[in-house]
């Protein structure tokens, strides 16, 4: 009897360890295709979703902030948008770069006013964290560029707008 249940024994911290999410990740809910002229007000610093522009921030690295309801239609699309402190150092925010070095749905840009030193959002969640170099930014790239929490995944993340503010 011992024998038999032995490798079922096993088998239960594999389970739990698949089924574990990336810790301190928060997520919402919102509709999609809630498309709106003008600036929103968003619940959270900086948005992981909600209403949006009609036109999507194309995709990469900006040196200056981005307006939000753009970013937020590219999230909408499976982009994922790492937004860090304006201070935060040069060292850091060149580990950022090299995180989203060829993957074509990710933002990068500072932001005034974050509740900490980097956060990355996707449609529907968010991780904060103070250090560019926390393995869960790759885990959460990694789970939600192009993720399933995208409402229009595979959308183009190209040929919208470009500018900042």
């Amino acid at each position: 009897m011992m024998r038999a249940a032995f490798p079922l024994l096993l088998l239960l911290p594999l389970t739990a360890c698949g089924s574990k999410g990336i810790e301190g990740v928060q997520t919402y809910t919102y509709p999609a295709g809630d498309h709106r002229s003008g600036s929103l007000v968003y619940s959270e610093t900086p948005p992981a979703g909600g209403a949006h522009n009609p036109i999507w921030q194309n995709c990469g690295v900006y040196s200056q902030p981005l307006y939000n309801e753009y970013a937020v239609h590219s999230l909408e699309h499976g982009a994922v948008w790492i937004t860090y402190q304006p201070t935060l150092d040069a060292a850091q925010v060149d580990t950022l770069k090299k995180l989203v070095d060829g993957r074509p749905y990710t933002l990068l840009s500072p932001y005034d006013g974050l509740p900490s030193p980097v956060v990355i959002s996707a449609w529907g969640a968010q991780l904060k964290v103070d250090k560019a170099d926390d393995s869960r930014l790759k885990a959460f790239l990694d789970k939600y560029e192009q993720g399933p929490t995208a409402p229009e995944r595979g959308a183009a993340c190209s040929g919208g707008y470009s500018g900042t503010r």
